[in-house]
């Protein structure tokens, strides 16, 4: 009996994997099935905190070293897709400048991920709002201190 059960949770499991992974593409599944830069950062020198029209809120941590995003993190309350455009969104920030990570959209993450299915496409929108968010919250604090 066990040895049923456990070829049915193994074949629904192989059946999700397959499903997402045609769905969303392997780099976005591959994300999905481990997400990177996901945590809180407790000393950050930037911080964004959004919450989207789907009801997802995503917080970005940015830890910059001259003048360079040296460390990047990533929270959310969100589904699969919320985590995977916020790994990437922290991921693409690493090693750029301000004036680099401003320039990282929605559609840059997108483009990374090879797309999203239509009703996800919003999360990557989502992640790189707050992605400026964090970027302002350095920013004015930046200015702050002068």
């Amino acid at each position: 009996m066990a040895d049923s059960f456990d070829d049915f949770v193994k074949d629904l499991q192989n059946q999700i994997f397959d499903e997402t992974r045609t769905a969303y593409g392997e780099v976005a599944f591959q994300r999905w099935l481990k997400p990177l830069y996901n945590g809180e950062m407790n000393d950050a020198d930037g911080y964004g905190r959004v919450t989207g029209t789907c009801g997802d809120t995503m917080e970005i941590f940015l830890k910059l070293d001259d003048d360079l995003v040296k460390d990047a993190t990533f929270r959310t309350d969100g589904c699969g897709s919320s985590s995977i455009c916020g790994s990437f969104a922290a991921e693409l920030a690493l090693g750029k400048s301000p004036d680099e990570v401003a320039e990282i959209s929605g559609e840059t993450i997108l483009n990374t991920l090879g797309g999203l299915p239509e009703e996800d496409r919003h999360c990557a929108f989502l992640a790189a709002e707050t992605l400026q968010a964090a970027l302002h919250d350095f920013m004015m604090k930046e200015r702050n201190k002068k």
